[in-house]
């Protein structure tokens, strides 16, 4: 069976497998969700923990699939250890922070395995980049860190963090297998194939595996344990193999692939900021938020959510491919359907206010 295939279907049917024992384990230790405020969609409480299944089905699918090396070891020591603060963060949550210090932790196990942002690559100049020297580490962990709290912070729909990271990964794992040829040394190429598109497909797998007991209505939720991982391992992934291609563009590929929980959380720092609220005090300004304030189901935002990120995933894998024109094209659709989402809801309310 074909390699890619292979780490896919493990990754799928241990995460299926592992999601409802997962589940018996949520409620054991009192990992549960219970609605407290308006922001919560859900009326009735629902168990986490769900992301302990996500994280055993890639975990199995990589040891299985891919020789050990020392950026893999750092990853999975690292991602093993942000698990641990999320299933303890699920049972009891824990201060912004201590999760902001240990995702610190964390992103300082990847830079010390060796992975970290060497450079900036210029658009439309082949061959010139921007070096960071010094700079690397605190670049680095900015984005791991960063990443990790995008797509935590997306969570706040059934089916919405692991669909919109299945897209995610998806999209990276096509860049990592078209370059590569374009690897950085210290990748272990795994039967011809290589680690990254491995590693992502893995994530893919493990997200839809979860998928039939999380979307709506959902039996359990993935929980911090669950969103934090995912963020952590794209965020590794995307330095591991993404970024390193031969093409000056290729600095944009994962930002693209990963744009809509990045588009959603720079909109949520603005308009807090704007609105003189401290930047980690949750509101309901999130692009699921204002779709469901439009009148759409949980079922129906999602989707579109969904097809969001697909339409700016297709345009990072034109990117890659250097087919610019296709990618702009695509993007420029992406950008409207983004804009109608944060639209909709101001031009439904002026249109309300004119009517009275």
């Amino acid at each position: 069976m074909n390699k890619y295939v292979m780490v896919f279907l493990i990754a799928l049917v241990v995460s299926l497998a592992m999601t409802p024992l997962a589940r018996k384990l949520a409620f054991k230790i009192g990992a549960i969700d219970v609605p407290k405020d308006d922001r919560r969609v859900h009326k009735t409480p629902i168990p986490r923990l769900g992301g302990l299944a996500i994280y055993l089905g890639f975990v199995v699918s990589v040891l299985f699939m891919l020789p050990m090396s020392k950026a893999i070891a750092g990853m999975l020591i690292g991602g093993t250890l942000i698990v641990a603060m999320g299933i303890v963060d699920d049972i009891k949550p824990l201060s912004a922070k201590t999760k902001l210090a240990g995702q610190i932790v964390c992103a300082i196990i990847l830079v010390y395995s060796g992975l970290r942002i060497g450079k900036f690559n210029i658009p439309f100049m082949e061959d010139t980049a921007i070096y960071l020297s010094f700079l690397s580490i605190p670049v680095t962990i900015f984005w791991i860190v960063g990443i990790t709290n995008t797509v935590n912070l997306i969570d706040g729909l059934d089916g919405l963090a692991a669909g919109v990271s299945m897209i995610a990964a998806l999209s990276l794992s096509y860049v990592a297998h078209i370059n590569d040829l374009h690897w950085i040394p210290w990748v272990v190429e795994a039967n011809g194939g290589s680690s990254a598109a491995i590693m992502t497909l893995a994530i893919a797998g493990a997200c839809l595996g979860f998928l039939p007991y999380n979307f709506n209505p959902a039996k359990i939720f993935m929980g911090d344990t669950g969103s934090l991982f995912l963020g952590y391992m794209l965020s590794a992934i995307s330095i591991y193999g993404a970024i390193k291609g031969a093409t000056a563009l290729a600095t944009f590929v994962p930002v693209l692939a990963l744009g809509l929980p990045i588009f959603d959380t720079a909109f949520a720092i603005l308009r807090r900021a704007l609105n003189g609220k401290p930047i980690m005090e949750p509101d309901k300004g999130h692009l699921h938020h204002r779709l469901l304030s439009t009148g759409m189901g949980q079922k129906r935002t999602v989707l579109v959510l969904y097809t969001i990120s697909a339409t700016l995933g297709l345009s990072a894998g034109f990117m890659s491919s250097s087919k610019m024109i296709d990618a702009l094209a695509i993007l420029l659709v992406a950008s409207g359907m983004m804009y109608m989402t944060i639209g909709i809801p101001r031009f439904q309310k002026q249109k309300s206010t004119l009517k009275e």
